[in-house]
């Protein structure tokens, strides 16, 4: 459900100038509306996921997406400021500008866009609180600690090469196993493959990112597994990212499952387009149009997952 801010800067493909930038606009970049798409995915495999069980509920589905998309804003608009305030988004930077350090929007508003983010955010875990139970208080809390932890707070977690691995956690195993569970009351062992599956494919889009990002990371101590690693790691991790999403989907075959195990290998081949460009380019902003291409392959993979699922269910 959370979002962590595994997409920095996809805005750049919408021809804003950034010399000459609104409020209005500073704050459309700063929520970065072209990630969103990638927190809704999930929520849509797990809803799947639970009709495949029978017990699909259209209302919860709605505020778990609702959840989610509020969750990446939260993330992002904490990216925005955390990177900001320690000075990591200069003009040298090869991504997109950030609102923070381009100086469109204070660090005090900043923060206070964070803290309408989170309570906009917590407001609909409440809403799945009447729905659900008052287990989903502890998951809000907990996607929220993790949205504002990701690169704020005194130990940044994304500083410590800790940002894959919440990916995995929050875009996979929580997103599609609670909005599952929320719905159809049960955690199946296949929640385990199909919330690995998708949070390795969302696991690329952050790859990309800390790929053209390594060198200027490891000079501010921004120490993601890429900048620890280097650039042969990075560029093998997209593929094997692509790769175990694919394994993920595939193993749903010892649970009974057909078209969901197979339909998403169609995933693969534009995946590995991707990856062969990636290769070819190794650095700079020309990167940048990789962050697109990944996630139109999330939602791609998404797609076919629910297709699949939904065949399967018949």
């Amino acid at each position: 459900m959370i979002t962590p801010g595994i997409c920095y800067g996809l805005e750049a493909l919408a021809g804003v100038n950034v010399e000459r930038v609104t409020s209005v606009q500073a704050w459309i970049l700063a929520v970065r509306p072209k990630t969103l798409p990638a927190s809704v995915t999930p929520v849509a495999v797990g809803t799947a996921l639970a009709w495949s069980l029978g017990r699909c509920r259209p209302e919860v589905a709605a505020l778990c997406g609702l959840f989610a998309v509020l969750g990446q804003v939260a993330a992002n608009l904490a990216n925005d400021y955390g990177d900001g305030v320690r000075g990591l988004d200069g003009a040298e930077r090869l991504g997109p500008a950030r609102a923070v350090a381009s100086g469109w929007i204070s660090p005090r508003a900043m923060r206070v866009g964070v803290a309408v983010a989170v309570a906009l955010m917590l407001a609909a875990g409440a809403g799945l609180v009447a729905l659900c139970g008052a287990w989903v208080l502890g998951v809000a809390v907990v996607c929220a600690a993790g949205a504002l932890l990701y690169t704020g707070g005194p130990w940044p977690l994304a500083y410590h090469g800790w940002g894959d691995a919440l990916v995995l956690a929050f875009f996979g195993w929580v997103a599609v196993g609670f909005t599952c569970y929320a719905q159809a009351g049960l955690w199946p062992p296949s929640v385990w493959l199909v919330g690995s599956a998708l949070g390795f494919a969302t696991d690329a889009i952050l790859t990309v990112n800390n790929y053209r990002d390594r060198e200027a990371d490891r000079r501010d101590g921004k120490m993601t597994l890429i900048a620890r690693w280097g650039e042969p790691f990075g560029r093998w991790l997209y593929l094997a990212d692509g790769a175990l999403a694919a394994a993920g989907c595939l193993a749903l075959l010892a649970f009974g499952g057909r078209w969901a195990a197979v339909l998403p290998l169609a995933y693969l081949p534009p995946h590995i387009a991707t990856w062969r460009r990636l290769v070819r380019i190794r650095s700079g902003r020309a990167l940048n149009p990789l962050l697109a291409e990944t996630a139109r392959n999330l939602l791609l993979f998404g797609a076919l997952i629910v297709a699949g699922l939904g065949l399967d269910g018949r």
